[in-house]
């Protein structure tokens, strides 16, 4: 275990050197997975809101940059074991999460989640609540008398309500409304759920100098209203930077 960390921790000490000297690739690693933010597109290519947004952010950070997937459970001890450099992946910023990474300046406003359903009746304070595993929304489900159901994967939770082992899935709303739009089995309860902060990139506590170009980058985009238009463009539910 001991070995482990201290090659992990060696190889976040060198990733962050190298980005100070200009002559790394700054590997982004996403989930892939959770449309719009972050889906493989039919060439097989990470598309989506991220996509967009973190090439525009690479490009004004004069950052060269490549894209890599990791699965969602373990995508946070992949970025500290030094297999990518930044985690852009729809991460919602917690206080948990910011005691083992660092944080950039976020890209999002909170974002609401929502429930989705086949049931109009069922009792979301006492059913079986389905929603994927080390998320904001699994953790809200533990915190109430609901029956929490977690999968890996999001398609996994939607896969859940559709064959009766979960009665409704939380999620975050852009995820699931285009879902629920083109299946007339499955609909969203009105009442929006508030939970969590904005977006941001995930990045090592020691890349301080890296998190430094992207901030600059997010702040320049929300100065120039770029960013909004990603926004309005990718997640048309969500809140605007003023």
């Amino acid at each position: 275990m001991k070995t482990t960390l201290l090659a992990g921790l060696t190889l976040a000490l060198t990733a962050g050197a190298a980005f100070a000297d200009g002559h790394s690739v700054v590997r982004m690693g996403t989930e892939g997975a959770y449309p719009p933010y972050n889906f493989l597109n039919d060439d097989g290519e990470v598309d989506g809101f991220e996509r967009e947004l973190g090439d525009e952010l690479c490009a004004r950070a004069e950052l060269t940059c490549e894209w890599v997937t990791n699965e969602w459970d373990s995508i946070i001890p992949n970025l500290v074991s030094g297999n990518y450099d930044v985690i852009i992946a729809g991460m919602s910023v917690t206080d948990e999460r910011d005691e083992v990474i660092d944080f950039s300046e976020q890209y999002t406003l909170p974002d609401p989640s929502a429930y989705m359903v086949m049931n109009d009746a069922t009792d979301l304070t006492t059913g079986v609540i389905a929603a994927q595993a080390g998320t904001i929304q699994a953790s809200y489900i533990a915190s109430t008398g609901a029956t929490l159901l977690e999968f890996a994967t999001p398609d996994e939770t939607v896969a859940a309500v559709k064959n009766g082992e979960a009665d409704a899935v939380l999620a975050d709303k852009a995820f699931l409304l285009p879902i629920a739009g083109a299946d007339a089995e499955l609909s969203l309860v009105e009442q929006d759920v508030l939970i969590g902060g904005g977006i941001g990139l995930g990045l090592r506590e020691s890349d301080g100098e890296l998190k430094a170009k992207f901030d600059a980058a997010i702040v320049s985009m929300k100065e120039d209203g770029s960013l909004n238009a990603l926004i309005t463009k990718w997640l048309p539910e969500s809140g605007l930077f003023e």
